[in-house]
């Protein structure tokens, strides 16, 4: 179906419904960016100032423990008298279980048998020392055969200390303690287990050995370093935490993000394994220019804004940075004093349009 108008010489054309619709549109656009053009306002403009810009890094965070030591069987043997359970409070030196079986076994009775034996060789040498010191007035020894006796008595003494500290070791290997005050966080084996030497009996998470882990990316992990102060949001909504950056450890996560590690600023806080939440990390204020959101004009991927000046307007590049409200900081390209156009900015911007566009026959 076809409409029909009239030409500049009053005689009759054809002319589709879609050319009269855009030749519709083109007109209203040219009459809006005349209109626009020709009565900019104060109103219209706005003059950007420098202000202070405070920014946070935000991320995800867990609670994880700094490190969990394994509580390993010094001997082969078996596993007796595992009483602890997952998630107990131990006391550093507490016996957590007992080791039993022909290994350890025959170290204890080697022990006992080289003790045994120190202890009979030092009395044997106290003996012939005291003969010695009997028989030196009579003259029937001589001091030099005091001195070699005083020598193997002392030497006969740290024997018999030695073989008594071997057998203490040796029965200390008997019994599985903790290395550290902690939680029990796993049991890596059962009671009555049959253990090969080094291989780990539980696992203990050490007291106070937990710390605020979260990952950040690209630019934000560039801009983080030790000590910057923070604050921690639960996601239970509990009360928020001040948190500081302690470590950086330089290993990338299997998603390309960088951890850091953060601790409570107050030392009497009680961190809870697997806590989760927000962390906001503060940067340093910086000066910036800030202009209002909607004066930004967005153009094949590059940002812009239209600054108004005694000889016209034009389009100048920016880079934009973080928002507050409803301003918008500019990292570059827009110094402080300048007027910008904030009402009708994209329709200046695409002025240039209008010039282009001409209506089919």
């Amino acid at each position: 179906m076809r409409s029909i108008s009239c030409s500049a010489k009053g005689e009759p054309s054809l002319v589709s419904p879609s050319g009269a619709v855009l030749a519709a549109v083109a007109f209203l656009f040219i009459v809006g960016v005349s209109t626009v053009v020709g009565q900019t306002s104060d109103a219209d403009v706005v003059t950007v100032q420098s202000r202070q810009e405070k920014s946070q890094l935000v991320a995800y965070g867990q609670v994880a423990p700094v490190v969990i030591v394994p509580v390993s069987a010094a001997e082969a043997g078996v596993v007796t008298g595992l009483q602890v359970r997952p998630g107990t409070h131990v006391r550093a030196g507490q016996s957590l279980a007992h080791m039993s079986g022909p290994a350890i076994d025959s170290l204890v009775v080697q022990g006992e048998a080289d003790v045994r034996s120190a202890q009979s060789q030092l009395d044997a040498a106290r003996k012939s020392l005291d003969i010695a010191w009997q028989q030196l007035p009579s003259h029937l020894t001589t001091r030099q055969a005091v001195q070699q006796a005083e020598s193997a008595e002392a030497q006969a003494r740290s024997g018999l200390v030695n073989a008594q500290s071997r057998l203490k070791t040796v029965r200390q290997l008997m019994t599985v303690s903790s290395p550290a005050d902690g939680i029990v966080l796993q049991l890596n084996s059962a009671d009555g287990a049959l253990v090969s030497a080094g291989q780990p009996v539980l696992t203990i998470q050490p007291a106070n050995g937990l710390w605020l882990v979260a990952n950040y990316y690209g630019a934000d992990l560039a801009a983080i370093r030790a000590g910057m102060i923070g604050q921690f949001q639960p996601a239970d909504g509990g009360v928020p935490v001040k948190v500081r950056v302690v470590s950086i450890p330089g290993t990338l996560t299997a998603g390309g993000g960088e951890s850091i590690a953060l601790e409570a600023l107050n030392s009497k806080h009680f961190w809870i394994s697997g806590e989760a939440g927000m962390i906001a990390l503060d940067l340093p204020p910086r000066q910036m220019v800030a202009v209002p959101t909607r004066a930004l004009i967005l153009n094949q991927g590059r940002w812009w804004v239209m600054i108004h000046s005694a000889t016209g307007d034009r389009a100048q590049e920016v880079v934009p940075g973080p928002t507050q409200g409803w301003d918008t900081f500019i990292v570059s390209g827009l110094a402080s004093g300048t007027k910008v156009m904030v009402n009708n900015a994209y329709l200046l911007f695409h002025a240039s349009v209008a010039e282009q566009f001409q209506i089919p026959d």
